[in-house]
């Protein structure tokens, strides 16, 4: 073989038996330094990576303490309870069995308000829509139309049905909404196709109050009355009712995670929902909202604003919001109990106490 030949600068090796060239030059060096950079490269990246990974799993000390603190007084209610609190503007949240289920009761007349207002943003129902009420419409439980307007010959608008929904959290009005919005089926999906999991909707409010008394053999709909349910409900005996109400509390149906409860809030404070003119009247309505004053309103400083949405049934009882700190920051806050056997005294205590932590922690530890 002869002696490797310099040409142009790289280094050639002829080898005569095979007359091939085999160049390693310059453009194959630089290459492999190339290389080199590209994987420490790589190798920073990496490590870059864990240690963000490691940054975000290091909880927040002081968010800690909060949920310690949420977590002695929930024991106020009794029963299980969750809450979980999003602080809006920074995105900061703690949570105690934040991804537990608990019956929501009235508090489900919120996604039920989405999916009605996301139809009315895509024009298939109008606000000023008239609704006629008939007889079957009148439904058992909490609201006013049951009561007042037992007769044909009422009408109201969809606006009008909204707001007793949850101002008053009317249930006849709640089931016609129902209606309106498609059905239970209708609003579970557009919770799933929100990527909100853990909402379930499933009754309305009289299948739902009927199955928590114990009342399983109602007729078709188009056959319920006022007189119908006072008479099905009366017949239940006393350990039937029991035993249904403790089915109650681990039937799957019509539940939420405060988690998800505290998600669905966000996004609409934050209109990534619905149209600007359906989620600001959604947000009035529920700050005009009337009941629970003793919950998450209860021991928050005189004039603080609160949208929000409560619930009772049974060994359940909720309140979900928005709270407005002083400094016009937001928290969105959902607290449940369940299985409680103590007072509805004790079940609201425990609400309003730890809205009040969750208040004073956002508002005296801003970031």
């Amino acid at each position: 073989m002869r002696a490797p030949l310099l040409i142009g600068g790289d280094v050639c090796v002829r080898n005569c038996a095979r007359s091939r060239i085999i160049y390693l030059g310059k453009d194959a060096m630089k290459s492999r330094s190339a290389l080199r950079s590209y994987q420490v490269a790589l190798l920073c990246l990496a490590l870059f990576v864990l240690h963000s990974s490691a940054v975000a799993q290091r909880r927040d000390p002081a968010l800690e303490r909060l949920e310690r603190e949420m977590s002695r007084l929930a024991r106020v209610g009794g029963g299980t309870v969750g809450a979980t609190a999003i602080h809006l503007e920074t995105g900061r949240r703690v949570s105690i069995n934040g991804g537990e289920r608990f019956p929501m009761a009235s508090t489900y007349k919120i996604p039920i308000a989405v999916q009605l207002f996301t139809l009315i943003d895509q024009g298939e129902v109008r606000l000023e829509d008239m609704i006629e009420i008939k007889p079957k419409d009148l439904h058992p439980g909490s609201g006013t139309l049951s009561d007042l307007f037992n007769k044909p010959g009422l009408s109201l608008s969809v606006r009008n049905l909204i707001e007793l929904m949850l101002l008053i959290s009317d249930n006849s009005a709640t089931d016609i909404c129902l209606r309106l919005a498609g059905g239970a089926e209708a609003v579970t999906a557009r919770m799933r196709a929100l990527a909100i999991e853990g909402i379930n909707v499933n009754r309305s409010t009289a299948q739902l109050i009927s199955d928590w008394i114990g009342a399983t053999d109602l007729p078709p709909e188009d056959e319920w009355t006022p007189a119908l349910f006072r008479m099905k409900y009366s017949a239940v005996k006393p350990e039937d009712r029991a035993a249904a109400a403790k089915r109650f509390d681990t039937d799957p149906r019509d539940t939420s995670t405060p988690d998800a409860m505290a998600d669905l809030l966000a996004r609409i404070f934050r209109k990534d929902l619905l149209k600007d003119p359906s989620a600001d009247l959604l947000l009035d309505i529920l700050r005009r909202c009337r009941t629970g004053e003793a919950r998450l309103r209860g021991l928050l400083p005189e004039g603080t604003e609160v949208a929000h949405k409560t619930g009772t049934i049974g060994g359940s009882t909720n309140d979900v919001g928005i709270i407005t700190l002083p400094d016009s920051t937001h928290v969105a806050v959902a607290v449940f109990v369940k299985s409680s056997e103590k007072e509805a005294a004790a079940r609201e205590r425990a609400i309003a106490e730890i809205a009040r932590a969750v208040h004073d922690f956002f508002l005296f530890q801003p970031r």
